[in-house]
């Protein structure tokens, strides 16, 4: 683990609700200040808006959506073709969507977010 990586995560766990909410104009959702800290922190606001807006989507199929990013390691990039993925579920195993992201700058090798009553936060934060 790298030393970005390390003090992100370390920075992360400080989150533990939010007394500050943003609006996001793509997704017309609301994130927390520690996605928001995410967001610029770990450069990757393609992240959150592509996290929010998908799903916003699936709120219909579970009013809880977890959403798991996971970099592959170098041999599951090589055999699958792209170096991450993005499974969106409800919190009990059942997966609503996957999405997959040949390149990725994202710092953290994997991350847990949540989306509930149209809002994206870290665990931390629900």
């Amino acid at each position: 683990m790298n030393t970005q990586e390390t003090n992100l995560k370390a920075n992360l766990n400080q989150f533990t609700g939010s007394m500050r909410c943003y609006k996001m104009t793509l997704s017309n959702s609301v994130i927390t200040e520690g996605i928001k800290y995410l967001a610029e922190k770990g450069k990757c606001f393609w992240l959150i808006s592509d996290a929010s807006i998908v799903a916003k989507k699936l709120i219909d199929k579970s009013h809880f959506i977890t959403i798991d990013f996971k970099r592959l390691s170098e041999t599951e990039q090589k055999r699958q073709g792209y170096e991450a993925h993005v499974v969106y579920s409800d919190g009990n195993d059942n997966i609503l969507e996957t999405q997959t992201y040949r390149v990725t700058d994202f710092p953290l090798k994997k991350i847990r977010l949540y989306f509930v009553n149209n809002t994206l936060m870290l665990p931390s934060e629900y």
